[in-house]
């Protein structure tokens, strides 16, 4: 596999889920096509340097989304309606990973629930106004 994959143990979000989501968006993507070979979970997780559960963990989440098909004795390959099964899911959960990051360092960087959910609104607004002009 040809794709970086990283991992934050001291993000505060699982591992696993870490990895299902960036598997996601690769996907979503089209860095990874339906057919592409996954690297075994030993490998995997010899890459990341992680627990070989937590692989594969991760790897029986991405089953269970579709996004990959396991075939005994040949391996884990991208599934052909992968792109389909993760288009909404990986946005949705690559958007609330990224929300929940930037507001734990928001907390920890002593920024309050109110200012910091105007500073979103904030950011909101700015960049779909932006997106709507940018249309027009």
């Amino acid at each position: 596999m040809s794709v970086r994959i990283t991992v934050d143990p001291r993000s505060g979000y699982p591992i696993y889920l870490q990895i299902v989501a960036q598997m996601q968006r690769v996907v979503a993507t089209g860095i990874l096509a339906p057919g592409d070979q996954l690297p075994t979970v030993k490998q995997f997780a010899s890459d990341l340097v992680v627990n070989p559960s937590t692989v594969a963990r991760a790897m029986r989440e991405l089953e269970h989304l579709g996004v990959i098909v396991s075939h005994a004795g040949r391996g884990s390959f991208v599934a052909r309606h992968a792109v389909a099964a993760v288009a909404t899911t990986a946005s949705n959960e690559t958007v609330a990973a990224a929300l929940d990051a930037a507001l734990k360092e928001a907390r920890d960087l002593g920024v309050d629930a109110a200012t910091a959910r105007d500073l979103f609104e904030h950011a909101l607004a700015a960049v779909y106004e932006r997106r709507e002009a940018e249309r027009s």
